[in-house]
């Protein structure tokens, strides 16, 4: 009996510990999950709160500037990104994979003739198959005739790649000048105030030499942004011209082929 006893009083001393010992872990748990939430929500927070503060320190820095050249400048900044986008989406859209295109024009040109070729090219987008058909269709009046076609067409496309990107250099050029003008200009006013008042005084320049450096911050920014969109570009049309050469180099070799 005395057993049994001493048993259940050990069973209920071991439980309660042990019991004792999972609420201590739940709380801790429970506290550190409410501490990393706490945490969590703090951090979103304070993250917010940065890039609130930092989108009204543009816009505060945007209106100190002036609205005259800092507008000019934005209007650099939208049509510049407006024709940098129209042309990445045309330059990708013209993009072709040329060894397979030619591929397919050489197997026409063997089962179908010239004509099934040309077919293959109507079926085809971008620069290099339209350059192809050019060429395909001059192809009954000989070779010499086919490659003049091919080179004359290939000037046009060209101009077709390259449309509007001289807007982009403009606009690059661009917004420093009206940066600096705004700098000269501000610095004009800086001056003005100081003669008006006979005396050389902090408070009177801080106004014009502030304006002064914001235009020139915001044109270089805008500058800076459409030349990375303007070399891109450019590396894409020197990219479709290089291909579109190569690719008409092979079909006027095809094309000696077939004749001989």
């Amino acid at each position: 009996m005395k057993k049994i006893l001493l048993t259940l009083i050990l069973s209920v001393f071991v439980g309660s510990t042990f019991t004792n010992n999972a609420y201590a872990t739940t709380t801790i748990n429970s506290t550190v999950t409410i501490q990393d939430s706490q945490d969590e929500s703090m951090m979103e927070a304070s993250s917010d709160d940065a890039s609130a503060s930092f989108t009204q320190e543009i816009k505060k820095r945007f209106i100190e500037g002036g609205p005259g050249f800092m507008g000019i400048v934005l209007i650099c900044l939208i049509l510049g990104l407006a024709i940098s986008i129209e042309r990445i989406i045309y330059l990708n859209l013209s993009t072709t994979n040329s060894d397979k295109l030619t591929g397919d024009v050489e197997e026409a040109l063997k089962s179908g003739g010239v004509e099934a070729a040309k077919e293959v090219c109507r079926n085809t987008k971008g620069p290099v198959a339209s350059i192809f058909y050019q060429g395909l269709d001059r192809a009954k009046d000989g070779v010499e005739s086919a490659e003049k076609a091919v080179i004359s067409y290939g000037g046009v496309q060209m101009g077709q790649l390259e449309k509007n990107v001289s807007w982009i250099s403009l606009f690059i050029a661009l917004a420093p000048m009206l940066g600096f003008m705004g700098t000269v200009i501000g610095m004009i006013n800086a001056f003005d105030r100081i003669e008006a008042a006979g005396d050389m005084q902090p408070s009177l320049v801080a106004g014009g030499i502030k304006i002064a450096l914001l235009t020139t911050v915001f044109g270089l920014i805008v500058a800076i942004i459409l030349q990375v969109f303007y070399n891109y570009i450019v590396s894409k049309i020197d990219s479709i011209v290089n291909d579109m050469e190569d690719a008409s180099i092979t079909l006027i070799d095809i094309l000696s082929a077939q004749k001989k």
